[in-house]
């Protein structure tokens, strides 16, 4: 079974008709699923735009121009404030490379052909030019600013939910306000998120961080700049196993520690951080890369790739046809050899229990924290 899916690149540097285009044709669809999920019933439209403006006051006015071109309505204002949404889940694989003349934020993007919108956008809502794939109409799941400043999301892996911001929202609010990592991540101490999420940032210093966002406030900087679907310090998730996640970031670990430039790009085009599962849900709609020296970035796809840059964007189209692969199994075996000498008899342990039908995935992704994020 194949599954089609068009990617557009537009540039509008305010919102407006190029906009309000996109807003026609989705909110149909975000309306049914936002109601569907209880959003109707959730804040009001005035505690909506109160919390904005207390934690991210620079997007107010963007958020009242969205809003106008929507229509004004409530339910509008509302799903645009992303503040206390419904809860979403996702996939992703997240790396940022450098040594120091060289940085580059990869991502692998997860999830159905369906719950994708395929948008790419060159704007600069507040002065800022920034250019990512938008999510919720104007939140970002990836993107870079002018500044260099390169951010990518992945779902932390748990369903709990607090008060707090669409994350997508937060990182729109990351590449219109901070200039590099430090600022990022003062933004992302303040700034509640209402789900666990796992980011990668890099900047043009060469900076690059893994950072847990935790639900209703509070993250933790984690060593090496990878990221999957689950979080160190919590449980995995019950589809661990489906997900590939302990795996997927244990390859991460290697790319990052053995691969450079093109060849940890290419590294996201194969199993096991390439996933083809998209009648299930959970196949890799698309590879980013970022390039925060020079402030460009390729959509990337087995046989087609899309080059943009903020100082020459150009507006296109690309139709990408997915077909379901049999899933490529890498044996748990050869994943020992990327834990840390000082765990080789640990893990070779898990492997006896493994074989016996004992899988403990919490001790198999144990086995790969660095030590300095173990308490």
């Amino acid at each position: 079974m194949t599954h089609s899916m068009t990617f557009d690149a537009i540039a509008e540097d305010l919102p407006g008709a190029k906009w309000r285009a996109r807003w026609d044709a989705c909110w149909p669809e975000y309306r049914a699923w936002f109601e569907a999920r209880g959003g109707a019933s959730g804040p009001s439209r005035q505690a909506c735009e109160a919390a904005l403006a207390e934690h991210m006051p620079e997007l107010v006015p963007v958020h009242r121009d969205l809003t106008r071109l929507a229509g004004g309505g409530d339910l509008a204002a509302r799903f645009l404030s992303t503040w206390c949404p419904p809860a979403y889940l996702g996939g992703c694989s997240l790396a940022a490379l450098s040594d120091g003349d060289d940085t580059r934020l990869i991502r692998n993007y997860d999830l159905s052909p369906d719950l994708n919108e395929g948008f790419l956008l060159r704007s600069a809502w507040t002065g800022t030019p920034v250019m990512g794939m938008v999510e919720f109409l104007w939140g970002l799941s990836d993107g870079i600013n002018e500044h260099g400043l390169s951010v990518a999301l992945a779902f932390g892996g748990t369903e709990r939910v607090g008060q707090g911001f669409g994350i997508c929202t937060i990182l729109r609010y990351l590449l219109e306000t901070c200039r590099d990592v430090p600022q990022a991540l003062d933004v992302l101490d303040r700034v509640p998120s209402h789900m666990d999420y796992n980011l990668v940032l890099a900047d043009a210093e060469g900076r690059v961080q893994s950072v847990e966002v935790h639900a209703g406030g509070g993250i933790v900087l984690r060593p090496g700049a990878v990221a999957t679907n689950h979080q160190l310090d919590r449980p995995l998730p019950l589809k661990a196993e489906f997900t590939r996640t302990v795996e997927r970031l244990a390859a991460l670990t290697r790319v990052t520690r053995k691969d450079e430039g093109d060849a940890a790009v290419a590294a996201f085009g194969r199993a096991p951080l390439y996933q083809t599962d998209f009648a299930g849900g959970f196949g890799t709609l698309f590879t980013a890369e970022y390039r925060p020296g020079t402030r460009a970035m390729r959509l990337i796809w087995p046989d087609i790739e899309m080059a943009q840059s903020l100082h020459a964007f150009d507006e296109t189209s690309v139709t990408v046809t997915f077909g379901d692969a049999p899933r490529t199994e890498v044996p748990l075996e050869d994943l020992v050899a990327f834990v840390p000498d000082s765990r080789r008899d640990r893990a070779r342990r898990w492997l006896d229990e493994a074989r016996a039908g004992r899988m403990d995935w919490a001790a198999f992704g144990a086995l790969f924290v660095p030590d300095a994020a173990r308490p």
